[in-house]
């Protein structure tokens, strides 16, 4: 098929990516120049593992291309995706004008029979509003509004569109069905399942799971909270519930809150709607409260623990994304961390595989960004972990104790068994578990 994918964010360039994997000759269109050029030149503007390869090779094969123009991109375009920004507004509502701005010109341009898709995640009720604008200006015989919503993990997105748990469409006609299930076929060839529901459901469909997946999070956080206050190990805990298999293993690990573009803008939006609708949703506003101290958990025990001052002193940062496996900073905990510690007089040393340029961007010379992990505690006064990475699992301790000034370490992930960390005389400090390290305490 000839597709077109207008937006080249994290959903849209692995969307056209990855339809070009199975064939399909994409066109992306974004209004940044700049951005347009770097990508017609073989550069990839995000970091998503796997990306890099499936780019470079269909767009050497002619499968994938780039443009800034939209007529250009959606001439022959059977099939048009929309993976455009949404950001919360004011009022926590996920802002459509992008959207709808894009529907208001493509309303000029269409002249044949088309299918456009929302991949964006929408609140309910926006396919009607895009149908609406598009019906303004053209015959509602060439075109169908479709709901299409993407389920991608950062850091796992490529893997994720491959080789989907599920594909949700919401279309109630016949025509754009077929032409979605043509589509999405090569992808579901192990049985995972196409499930067809009116537009709707698959625009709630997508905001009930992050926001159920939020909540879990939420969760978790709290009962780590109360597994400190009661002496409990929130390890032991979390082993003794997921083991249930009404419960499962996944989204119970405690720590510094969620981030992200997604699961923030999500939960945002939909108690928004919920707003809107007249209902109460006393659970979302719960998940959205917790979240918002618990990226300030970590934070708080460093400032307490220096007495409430930390002028004079350096923190050394593991961890800047929101998750490992991008370069994504958008609401990421480190940031709230940053902030705080900064306010109480710290200086900070951090280290990111990805996220570092990003976070440049941000603070500028406010924090020290080094080379690599080492660097960033040598002759720092506490080692503070935010995000999982990999290489933050299995450090070599016996170099973190000589270049700190002293053993002390607040992980905000659980990276490592309290009985390891008590052996080595290390004052560790993490999430729902005892803190430990006697004699290091002693230091103090």
């Amino acid at each position: 098929m000839n597709i077109a994918v207008v937006g080249t964010g994290y959903v849209g360039l692995v969307t056209g990516t990855c339809f070009a994997e199975t064939g399909n000759k994409v066109i992306c269109v974004d209004i940044d120049e700049k951005k347009v050029e770097r990508m017609r030149n073989g550069e990839v503007p995000i970091f998503e593992p796997g990306l890099e390869l499936l780019f470079e090779r269909n767009t050497k094969q002619g499968r994938l291309t780039f443009t800034t123009n939209l007529a250009e991109a959606i001439e022959d375009a059977q099939i048009i995706f929309l993976a455009l920004p949404t950001p919360p507004g004011e009022d926590g509502s996920a802002d459509l004008s992008y959207i709808l701005g894009v529907a208001d010109q493509l309303s000029f341009l269409i002249k044949d029979y088309k299918v456009i898709i929302d991949k964006s995640t929408v609140p309910v009720g926006t396919s009607e509003k895009v149908h609406e604008k598009l019906a303004a200006h053209v015959s509602t015989d060439l075109f169908d509004v479709v709901s299409n919503p993407e389920f991608l993990r950062e850091g796992v997105a490529v893997d994720d569109f491959m080789k989907p748990d599920r594909v949700v469409i919401g279309t109630s006609s016949d025509k754009a069905r077929e032409t979605m299930k043509q589509l999405y076929e090569p992808f579901v060839r192990q049985g995972n399942p196409i499930i067809f529901m009116d537009e709707r459901s698959a625009e709630m469909t997508k905001y009930a799971a992050n926001s159920y997946l939020a909540a879990r999070i939420s969760f978790m956080n709290e009962i780590a909270n109360l597994c400190e206050n009661v002496g409990a190990n929130v390890d032991m805990v979390r082993k003794g519930m997921g083991s249930d298999s009404r419960i499962g293993k996944r989204f119970l690990f405690p720590g510094v809150g969620y981030g992200g573009s997604c699961f923030p803008k999500d939960v945002q939006a939909l108690h928004r709607t919920a707003k809107a609708n007249d209902y109460d949703f006393k659970i979302l506003s719960s998940v959205m409260e917790v979240n918002t101290i618990q990226k300030t958990v970590l934070s708080k025990k460093i400032i307490k623990y220096f007495g409430g001052d930390l002028t004079g002193k350096t923190i050394g940062m593991w961890g800047l994304a929101f998750k490992p496996n991008t370069d994504d900073i958008r609401e990421a905990p480190a940031l709230y961390i940053i902030d705080e510690l900064l306010e109480a007089g710290a200086k900070i040393k951090a280290f990111d595989p990805e996220g570092m340029d990003n976070v440049k961007k941000l603070y500028g010379d406010k924090i020290e960004l080094v080379e690599n992990q080492y660097d960033a505690i040598d002759g720092a006064d506490a080692l503070a972990i935010v995000t999982e990475w990999s290489v933050f699992r299995t450090p070599n301790f016996e170099k973190v104790s000589s270049l700190l000034n002293d053993n002390v370490v607040f992980d905000g992930r659980n990276l490592y068994e309290l009985s390891k960390m008590e052996a080595m005389d290390i004052y560790y400090s993490s999430i729902g578990r005892e803190t430990v390290g006697v004699k290091a305490k002693e230091k103090v």
